[in-house]
């Protein structure tokens, strides 16, 4: 008995141990697209884990890729296409696991506007925000109807995408997201259209991904971070009502109606294997780059993205 109190009182004396701190730079404000992160952090599951992940929104939203290069940041939020350019610009960057596993990205229009089909969109105006993979993006989608970037119209109109095409700046946007600027559109009281580009010839791909840099992360820590946001994912899918309840619980400006409507275009659209890796998906879009002369070389996806629980 003297032994199993001696016992029990080390192990009451002995301190927990401390959980592993890791730094994930979101890509954007906090919106629906977050979800798995903000659920796991608030049911308890990177606890559960070891971890405490200290989640941050960025001031600028180019900077988060550019802050886990640099090693000030363990995790960026991020889109496997700009993940390909930054890799040939010299980042040191890895893919190591998907948040957004179908592309979000359409070109939008008005639904009763004069563009029915992208054709009608010869000698139009398109609105963008990100130079270079929105310009491949809208080329790829415009070639199987008869267009190329010369017979349109570029626009940057920075991230103003639906106010410049309700106001008639521009004919469509390119960069709208599916399950935020339509709705916003709706509850506005103008109802838009989306072209999906992957049903418009342009290889499907991970919208939001999570990138570390492979120098200096520590795997073990991603891995567990991926366990955490999987259980999430799976909390979500189980309990939308419940999960979207606790997600717009943490903050006031989540708890309106756009927020409500994207949560539940969003939800099946969330990676359901966090960890798993499509190198095919990986590969055609680093070719389709390449073909269209963004990149200079073609490399192996290997250099690209990886499966952490397989290292």
């Amino acid at each position: 008995m003297k032994k199993t109190l001696t016992l029990a009182a080390m192990l009451l004396a002995s301190p927990a141990l401390a959980a592993d701190k890791m730094t994930l730079m979101l890509d954007w404000f906090v919106n629906p697209d977050h979800g798995p992160i903000i659920i796991a952090e608030e049911n308890g599951y990177f606890a559960e884990q070891g971890l405490e992940v200290e989640v941050i929104a960025p001031a600028d939203p180019s900077d988060p890729p550019k802050l886990v290069a640099a090693g000030k940041a363990d995790l960026a939020v991020s889109y496997q296409p700009q993940l390909h350019l930054q890799i040939h610009e010299g980042l040191p960057l890895k893919r190591v696991g998907t948040l957004v596993a179908t592309p979000l990205n359409c070109l939008l229009v008005l639904e009763d506007g004069p563009i029915k089909t992208i054709a009608d969109l010869k000698g139009g105006k398109v609105g963008f925000s990100v130079a270079g993979v929105e310009e491949a993006v809208l080329g790829a989608v415009l070639k199987p109807n008869g267009l190329t970037l010369d017979d349109i119209e570029l626009v940057n109109v920075n991230w103003s995408l639906s106010p410049s095409l309700m106001s008639g700046q521009v004919d469509a946007v390119i960069g709208a997201f599916r399950n935020f600027e339509l709705n916003q559109m709706e509850i506005e009281g103008v109802e838009g259209k989306c072209f999906y580009i992957e049903e418009e010839g342009l290889p499907t791909y991970d919208e939001l991904i999570y990138v570390a840099n492979p120098e200096t992360m520590n795997a073990d820590a991603v891995k567990r971070f991926l366990a955490a946001t999987e259980k999430a994912t799976q909390y979500i899918v189980n309990h939308p009502e419940e999960s979207w309840e606790i997600f717009s619980g943490t903050a006031k400006e989540l708890q309106d109606e756009l927020n409500a409507k994207a949560w539940v275009d969003t939800l099946p659209r969330f990676a359901l294997r966090p960890a798993a890796l499509d190198a095919g998906r990986y590969a055609t879009f680093e070719t389709f780059l390449y073909d269209f002369g963004l990149i200079p070389s073609v490399n192996p996806v290997a250099d690209i993205a990886i499966d952490v629980t397989a290292e």
